[in-house]
C-alpha cells in the first residue's frame, strides 16, 4: 500500500505492520506529504485488529529519517499563513503517532537526525544498527527544537545529556546512543531486520489488552501520575487463548485476533471467571488492567 505519492509504504505480515519512509534520494527527509501519509496509515491501523505491532523504518541503508525536507521550506514556509499550514500538517502526523495505542518499534539504520530523531523518540522501542548516527542540528540551523520532542529527549537521556545534544548539535554514534538510553538495542547491520522482526513478532503474540495497558502505564508513571490511569482492580483480563467461546455468551467478552484467526477472549468478572466452564487451566489473570483500556 502506497501513500504520499509512494513516499510512505505500508504492509502487513502476521500481525506486524511495516511503515517505510521512502525517499532514499533525500535520505528519507520528511516532506509535508509524508506527514499526511504517516497519519493516514496509522489511522487505518489503529482500529484494525489484524495489526498487533508496528515497525517504522527508512528505505535503504543510509537513513531512518534525516530530518525535514528542506527543499520545501521556500514554498511551504515563506509566509505566516504557509507556516501555520505546515505546522498543522506535521502536527497531524505527530499526533497520530502519539495517540497510536499499539506498540511501535523504530528500526534505525544510518542517519537519524532532527525531526527524524523526533519520530524515533515517539516510538515505544528503538533498535539501531551499528554505524547509525543521531543528532539534533537545530542550533546550527538557527531554529529551536520542538517542545514535545525536547520533552521526550529529556525523558530518555536526562536534562544534562539533552542540553549537550541541543547546545552542540553534534552527532553521536549508536554505541553512545545506547549508553545514554536514547536507543534500546544496537545490533550488527546485517542482523537488524531479523532482530526487529523477532522482537515485533514476540510482542504481537502477546495478549493485546495487556500490551495496550502496558504501553500506557510507563508513560503515566513517567509523568508522575499515581492514580493508575483509573485501572479497576476488580476486573480481570484473560490472555489470548485463555478462553474459548463462552457458553454463557457473557456480554463482557469481545473478539480479538491472534494472527489472522479471530478468537473469543477477554474481560470478565471475577465471579464469572470462577464458575465459567470455558476458562482453561493456567489462564492468565491480570487484575490491574481495566476492561476499557
Amino acid at each position: 500500500m502506497e501513500h504520499a505519492s509512494g513516499k510512505v509504504l505500508a504492509s502487513l505480515d502476521n500481525g506486524v505492520g511495516l511503515l517505510t519512509f521512502n525517499q532514499p534520494e533525500k535520505r528519507n527527509a520528511m516532506s509535508v506529504e509524508m506527514w499526511d501519509g504517516l497519519a493516514a496509515v496509522l489511522g487505518a491501523w489503529a482500529d484494525d485488529p489484524a495489526v498487533r505491532a508496528v515497525v517504522l523504518t527508512g528505505a535503504g541503508d543510509k537513513a531512518f529519517v534525516s530530518g525535514a525536507d528542506i527543499s520545501e521550506f521556500g514554498a511551504r514556509r515563506d509566509s505566516a499563513a504557509a507556516q501555520r499550514e505546515y505546522d498543522a500538517t506535521t502536527r497531524r502526523g505527530r499526533d497520530a503517532l502519539a495517540a497510536f495505542q499499539k506498540p511501535v518499534i523504530a528500526r534505525i539504520q544510518g542517519f537519524c537526525l532532527g525531526g527524524g530523531l523526533g519520530i524515533a523518540m515517539q516510538a515505544d522501542l528503538r533498535v539501531a544498527a551499528e554505524g547509525s548516527s543521531f543528532g539534533i542540528p537545530a542550533a546550527r540551523l538557527g531554529i529551536v527544537y520542538g517542545f514535545d520532542a525536547t520533552r521526550r529527549l529529556v525523558s530518555l537521556v536526562g536534562q544534562s545529556r539533552a542540553r549537550l545534544m541541543l547546545f552542540t548539535g553534534e552527532r553521536i554514534d549508536a554505541a553512545e546512543a545506547l549508553r545514554i538510553g536514547l536507543v534500546d538495542r544496537v545490533v550488527p547491520a546485517g542482523d537488524l531486520h531479523a532482530s526487529v522482526e523477532a522482537l515485533a513478532q514476540g510482542i504481537a503474540a502477546n495478549a493485546p489488552l495487556s500490551v495496550r495497558a502496558e504501553k500506557r502505564l510507563p508513560a503515566a508513571i513517567g509523568c508522575g501520575r499515581s492514580d493508575g490511569l483509573g485501572l479497576n482492580t476488580s476486573r480481570t483480563v484473560a490472555g489470548i487463548g485463555a478462553f474459548s467461546d463462552c457458553p454463557s455468551n457473557c456480554a463482557n467478552l469481545r473478539y480479538v485476533r491472534r494472527g489472522t484467526s479471530p478468537m473469543r477472549c477477554s474481560v470478565i468478572s471475577a465471579s464469572h471467571a470462577k464458575s465459567c466452564s470455558s476458562v482453561m487451566p493456567g489462564s492468565l489473570s491480570l487484575k490491574s488492567v481495566q476492561a476499557g483500556l
